[in-house]
């Protein structure tokens, strides 16, 4: 990626500076920056100085070797501040050399106006920024001692070309440009008082943030736009080391040892922190072989171009709470299975009940039939035809000469006519045994349609319980960025079946959630209010949202079974809290100002309470 001028001039001038010192604090590691670079400015100038010594002739040579000695000890600086453990070492090398260079001009150039060259004033401004106020005065009083005494005293020639005080204003103007030097000094002075001032404040601010970032137990770290550590606090460093057995050190990649689904995941989210969006979500890893679970938060860190400059990276883990949920999740399982056994139960005892007395019709019925069919006529019958079968080649004969022939007609007669006899009495039977069946399972059908599990009745803070149907969504709500807003009257507990309205609770907010998804907006809100109305003594819930809303067609079919608007619905969950709140004696009603509106589901439920309850008992 290319670099721009600045940071092209800055990679140049740190690499004149050891690894240590390239770490250091903004403030000292910009006065390494320009010692550096007031220091490499004057190695070239004196370099091109001793180059350029051919083009004087009359002082060629001691031009050249003046050149060439004054690079030599600048050069002399550059190693200095290499070596040496602060930068103050080597700043006095500079400025000791700017002010012994520029007396050293004075004298080799007495004029007038060397005492207020701009020259003068930049290398006091520099003396204070790098040494400080105090030396930074030191500095100053050279040079004002030269603008004053040393100056005036050379243009003289020291009393051999005039008297020393034959110019009187060249005196004054020596104080003058004195005074300017030290009103000079004053402003660098003031300007470094402002900036100390300015840098305590941030330091102090850095320091409150790091107390507060080291004191929490959640980790939190800053990462460079590739991911890679800048910064991490104690919790973070603690984590670290307990998942990958070693220290965290700035530069690390967090999904350096991660695997390749990880890592995918992490690139796809840090890519879209860098554009700009926050991205939050969940990463399960190993700690001490025990499974964690640790919610992320990313977070880009805008430059003032507004373009990201890295990464705030919070953490938190979430395994106790996602136990919790879990647990939760598994005790309300085995609520709606306990209340469908009880009421299977109850089903079975009630069809048992009813059944019982019209089966024992049916038996009585069925051994009638059985015995009407042991004694039937109906074999005799068959042994008469095979008689005939038997003289069908002299049947005639048979009939008139043969006495058993002549017997036949009027026993056929007689067996036909008991035949008739007992298919009527055997219908009539399996007719009754009919009716029975039809009655059982009349008796069953009414049984599923009417049988259901009254639950238990009791006490029921709504509150409390409306904040459990909220924690079983709590993780979905968080990963999509549903804000829940909650507006709780004061209430006393409600006689009511808990788990019928916990059920009805958790399908409405179910559904708030998939209409929030829908809608994509970004500022997805619930809102939950319980209130009591006073005038209907009844208990009203109401659960909003700012979701994809209903369509007015829509709400007159919403709790029909069976209609659904969503992908992928059976269209019975809301059909079903709607009969449980009728069960509990209330009802379920929707509102909606249309599409894009959003929804608010109602639940009124009668206030019952627990005098009223035990009287009635």
């Amino acid at each position: 990626m290319s670099q721009g001028p600045r940071a092209w001039l800055l990679g140049r001038l740190d690499a004149f500076l050891t690894e240590s010192q390239r770490r250091l604090p903004p403030d000292e590691l910009s006065r390494y920056r320009v010692l550096v670079g007031g220091t490499l400015c004057q190695v070239v100038l004196n370099l091109v100085m001793a180059l350029s010594a051919s083009f004087f002739q009359e002082v060629s040579l001691p031009r050249f070797l003046l050149g060439l000695v004054m690079a030599v000890f600048f050069g002399l600086v550059l190693v200095a501040v290499r070596r040496g453990r602060s930068h103050q070492p080597a700043a006095r090398m500079l400025c000791g050399l700017f002010v012994a260079g520029y007396i050293g001009a004075t004298f080799a150039m007495p004029h007038p106006a060397m005492a207020s060259h701009a020259t003068a004033m930049l290398i006091l401004c520099l003396s204070v920024y790098l040494m400080g106020v105090r030396p930074g005065l030191i500095v100053t009083g050279f040079f004002c001692l030269n603008a004053s005494v040393l100056l005036p005293l050379s243009l003289s020639g020291f009393g051999t070309l005039e008297p020393l005080f034959a110019q009187p204003r060249l005196w004054a103007a020596g104080m003058m440009d004195a005074l300017i030097l030290l009103l000079g000094w004053g402003v660098s002075a003031l300007f470094c008082f402002a900036r100390d001032e300015a840098i305590s404040t941030v330091r102090e601010s850095e320091r409150t943030l790091s107390s507060l970032l080291e004191s929490t137990d959640e980790p939190v770290c800053s990462l460079d736009l590739q991911g890679n550590i800048v910064t991490a606090n104690a919790a973070a460093r603690r984590m670290f080391r307990l998942a990958f057995g070693r220290d965290v050190n700035p530069g690390d990649a967090l999904d350096q040892e991660s695997s390749e689904e990880v890592r995918a995941t992490w690139r796809a989210s840090l890519a879209r922190v860098l554009g700009g969006q926050p991205v939050r979500y969940e990463i399960p890893f190993r700690q001490e072989g025990r499974p964690i679970t640790l919610d992320i938060s990313l977070h880009p860190i805008q430059g003032e171009d507004g373009r990201p400059r890295g990464v705030t990276l919070f953490g938190r883990d979430v395994t106790a709470r996602k136990a919790a949920e879990s647990r939760l999740d598994e005790l309300h399982r085995n609520l709606v299975d306990m209340s469908r056994r009880a009421g299977m139960a109850e089903v079975a005892t009630g069809v048992l009940h009813n059944v019982g007395n019209t089966l024992n019709s049916v038996n009585v019925a069925a051994t009638l039939v059985m015995d009407g069919l042991r004694g039937s006529r109906a074999p005799q019958l068959v042994r008469a035809v095979e008689l005939l079968r038997e003289n069908e080649a002299r049947l005639p004969a048979f009939l008139l000469e043969d006495e058993r022939g002549r017997k036949l007609p009027e026993y056929l007669s007689t067996v036909s006519h008991h035949l008739v006899k007992e298919h009527e009495r055997l219908l009539a039977e399996m007719q009754g045994l009919a009716r029975n069946v039809e009655h059982i399972k009349a008796v069953v059908g009414m049984q599923q349609e009417n049988a259901r599990f009254g639950g238990v009745v009791e006490q029921v803070p709504v509150p409390e319980l409306i904040d459990d149907a909220l924690r079983l969504h709590a993780t979905s709500f968080e990963q999509l960025g549903i804000r829940v807003h909650r507006e709780y009257a004061e209430l006393p507990e409600v006689l009511v079946d808990r788990h019928k309205l916990l059920q009805i609770l958790v399908n409405l907010l179910g559904n708030a959630r998939h209409a929030l998804m829908e809608s994509g907006r970004r500022d997805k809100q619930l809102s939950i209010r319980v209130r009591r109305d006073g005038a209907a003594r009844l208990l009203r819930i109401e659960v909003g949202d700012n979701g994809v809303g209903i369509s007015p067609e829509h709400l007159s079919r919403l709790f029909a079974h069976g209609f659904t608007t969503k992908k992928g619905g059976h269209g019975f969950g809301l059909h079903a809290s709607a009969l449980a709140a009728e069960e509990l004696g209330g009802r379920l009603s929707c509102e909606s100002a249309g599409p894009g509106q959003g929804a608010t589901f109602i639940i009124e439920l009668p206030l019952r309470e627990q005098g009223r309850r035990e009287a009635m008992e």
